[in-house]
Order: C-alpha cells, then sequence, then structure tokens
C-alpha cells in the first residue's frame, strides 16, 4: 500500500506530507460543487420561467445583490479572524437554503419566487466559490498552487458532475424544496472540510510565514477590497480579465437559454437538459484537471492557462457566425466551460499566490463578484440590444470574437506578470505591483 500511494503521489504531483491537505481540498470543493450543481439547473429552469427576454434584468438584479453584499463581506473579513470567514459565510447561506426549501413547498411555481432564487444563487456561487479559493491561495505557497491547484479544482469538476446527475434523478421525487434543503446538508459538509484544512496548515506551517494564517482578523475597511483593486496596475488586469471572461460566457449563455426554452416547454425537462449539459461539460474538464493542468503551470507558466481558452473561444464564435445550428452551439459551449474549470480558473486563482493575505479575501471578493456580476450586467444588455436591432444574428458572435482575443491578451500579460512576482525578492503585495 506504501508503494502504491507514493507512485500514486508522484504520478499526481504530490509532496511528502501534502496528501491530507489535498484530500480536505478535493472535499471542500466536491460537497461546495455538488450542491451548487443540484441547483444550478433549478436556476436555470426558474430563469426561464421569468422569461427569456428578461434574462438582462435578472442580470441586473444580481449585479445591484452583488453590490449590497460587498460591504457585509468586507465588514465581516474585517472583524473575525481569517479562519472564521469561510464558516460564518457559509453558516449564513445555509440558512438561506432552508428559508427558499420553506418557500418553494408552499409556493412552487410562484415567478416572484423564481427570480429572488436566481438572483440569490447567481451571488451565493460566486460569492462561495471565491471564498473557497481564497482560503487555498492563502494557506498554500505559489509553488503549490501551481502543483496542486488544478488536482484540486478536478474536486470541483468531479462535484459538478455529481451534482447535475443527483439533481436530474432527484427532482422529480424531492421536488424543488428537496433539492434546496440536500443543497444545504452539502455546504455543512465543505464546511468540515475547510477546517480539517486549517488545521493541517496550523501541523505545517510555510517556512516563511511568520504567524499561521488565519491567526487574527484582516481589519481594514469594508471597502478596503476596492480601493485596493483602484490601485493596482496587477489587480486591474484581473477586474478586466474577468470582465471579459463574463461578457464571453454571457454571450453564450443568453443563447443557450434560447435554444432551450424554444426545445423544451416543459421545467423538469429543463433541468433535466441543464443538468446533462452540465455533466457532459465536467467529465471532459476531469481529465485536464488531474493530469494536464499542473505540468502545464509549471512547465511553462500561469499565462498559457489565462491564453488557450479565450483563442479557442475566438475560432468558436467564428464559427458559430459561420454556421449558427444548435450542434455547433453545443460544441463551443461544452469546450467554453470545460476549458474555464479546467484551465482558466486555477490559472486566475495562482495569480493570487503572491499577494498579500487582506487582497486574497477582500479584493479577491470583489473582483469574483462585484467585477464579473457588473460584466455579466452590462454584457447582458449589449447582447440584449444586439439581439433587438442589429439585422444579422452573426453580429454578436463576430463581437464576441474580439472579445475572447482581447480576453487572451490580458491573460497573457498577468502571466508574465505573476512570473515577475513570483521572482521577486521585494515585496509583491506593495502598490505599485
Amino acid at each position: 500500500m506504501a508503494r502504491w500511494r507514493k507512485q500514486l503521489e508522484q504520478g499526481l504531483n504530490i509532496r511528502p506530507g501534502e496528501g491530507p491537505a489535498v484530500v480536505a481540498g478535493l472535499a471542500l470543493f466536491y460537497l461546495l460543487f455538488t450542491g451548487y450543481f443540484m441547483l444550478r439547473p433549478v436556476r436555470e429552469t426558474m430563469g426561464v420561467a421569468g422569461g427569456v427576454d428578461n434574462l438582462q434584468w435578472l442580470f441586473t438584479g444580481t449585479f445591484i445583490a452583488t453590490l449590497a453584499c460587498l460591504p457585509l463581506f468586507g465588514w465581516l473579513a474585517s472583524k473575525v479572524r481569517r479562519r472564521h470567514i469561510l464558516h460564518w459565510t457559509y453558516g449564513f447561506f445555509v440558512s438561506n437554503l432552508l428559508l427558499f426549501a420553506v418557500l418553494f413547498a408552499r409556493q412552487p411555481d410562484d415567478v416572484g419566487q423564481a427570480r429572488a432564487f436566481y438572483i440569490w444563487l447567481s451571488v451565493f456561487n460566486l460569492l462561495t466559490i471565491s471564498l473557497a479559493w481564497s482560503v487555498l491561495t492563502d494557506l498554500f505557497a505559489s509553488e503549490q498552487g501551481k502543483r496542486l491547484f488544478g488536482l484540486l479544482a478536478a474536486g470541483a469538476s468531479l462535484g459538478g458532475l455529481s451534482g447535475p446527475i443527483l439533481g436530474a434523478l432527484l427532482v422529480a421525487p424531492l421536488g424543488h424544496a428537496g433539492l434546496v434543503m440536500l443543497a444545504g446538508l452539502f455546504l455543512l459538509g465543505s464546511m468540515v472540510a475547510a477546517e480539517y484544512l486549517q488545521r493541517w496548515r496550523d501541523r505545517h506551517p510555510l517556512p516563511a510565514a511568520s504567524e499561521q494564517p488565519g491567526s487574527r482578523p484582516l481589519g481594514g475597511n469594508p471597502f478596503a477590497g476596492a480601493t485596493a483593486v483602484l490601485r493596482s496596475p496587477y489587480l486591474l488586469g484581473i477586474a478586466l480579465f474577468v470582465v471579459l471572461l463574463a461578457s464571453v460566457s454571457t454571450f453564450l449563455y443568453f443563447e443557450q437559454a434560447r435554444i432551450v426554452s424554444e426545445t423544451f416547454t416543459d421545467r423538469t425537462r429543463q433541468t433535466q437538459v441543464f443538468g446533462l449539459i452540465d455533466s457532459v461539460v465536467q467529465a471532459l474538464a476531469i481529465l485536464t484537471q488531474v493530469f494536464i493542468t499542473g505540468r502545464l503551470a509549471r512547465r511553462m507558466g500561469v499565462g498559457v492557462l489565462l491564453v488557450a481558452v479565450p483563442l479557442v473561444m475566438a475560432a468558436g464564435f467564428l464559427w458559430l457566425a459561420l454556421a449558427p445550428v444548435f450542434a455547433v452551439f453545443v460544441v463551443v459551449m461544452v469546450v467554453r466551460r470545460a476549458g474555464e474549470y479546467a484551465l482558466v480558473r486555477p490559472g486566475r486563482e495562482m495569480l493570487f499566490t503572491v499577494l498579500p493575505a487582506e487582497d486574497k479575501y477582500k479584493a479577491k471578493n470583489f473582483i469574483d463578484t462585484v467585477v464579473y456580476r457588473g460584466g455579466d450586467a452590462l454584457s447582458g444588455w449589449v447582447k440584449r440590444a444586439l439581439d433587438v436591432f442589429a439585422e444579422h444574428p452573426q453580429l454578436a458572435m463576430l463581437i464576441g470574437a474580439l472579445i475572447a482575443v482581447g480576453w487572451g491578451l490580458t491573460g497573457g500579460w498577468l502571466g508574465r506578470r505573476q512570473r515577475q512576482l513570483d521572482s521577486s525578492d521585494g515585496q509583491p503585495g506593495a502598490p505599485n505591483k
């Protein structure tokens, strides 16, 4: 068994003593994403129920709700110890899930309730996922991140694979209320995994650390994340990267909602279709995350993870402009999402490993939530305007290709800057970063 374990660790590029942390990180993401992806098809169904032509309003509502959450999270991050930020935040969301379960059980077809859940889950997924990655960037050194973040992201893909399957199987017998309650249990499990990961780092402190991660509150003010982004070219570059990513995703998302709503009219069937798409995406992402992502990052740098998918998406948009059919759309959508989970997301998180702790929580959360949802809202209105006023639907796809090219150029610059900060002996968190 010891020989097999050693060979497995070598194959996955795990160093001695890191095994328990890898298992805890995998469990953290698996449980979080299983719960979320059980609910994601429910959200898509409720978004369709509110009318495909109204999606831009849901995106705008999500952005406003995200803005409202920013000072609340900033206040929490300033007042409690870093190691407890995740527990307080996830505990709050568990109470929200219980409330929605009661509402769905009483009024399952209420449109206003459906729209509220759509907005809530759109805030929930960005905040909880961003916070989980904040914990990892806080607990792992930059070198460990390059080796392990792709592998840990595989836990997210496994959860993204099992969640839609569970949702598709259980939505009929349990209903939407039952799925929401079950998702709450998975979120509680991810809290336990995060606590174990913190305790592991306590037993294995980073060599250069002057104190244990999470030993005291971050301090500062609730808006420190936003001000940090505005005064840092590096963080502004990450923010621009996220806006362009969100724009590409939104253009494809609107097409997905339109096609599925026209093809399937039953709400349960829509949930099952969205779940099947999610399952295919996650299955394709897992092998890449386990065997390719970490090796690419170590040998070619973070930049390659941030450039490959945007360039492929530029070609995909051009393909859609020339052949705007359902089969082509499915291929482009699956490639985009699988590539984002396997390459772009781990690469994006590696960018934060060279930053100080406050930026890993506050600035990162501001970018992952407010900036991302702001990009969603803006691109949602742009896409809607193109659909209404443009004479040729292919115009939106051509604009999407240009956005993808800009996305790739920004990713290339960030990869080079991250390498400079990682190799620098100065203070990477200084204002001139």
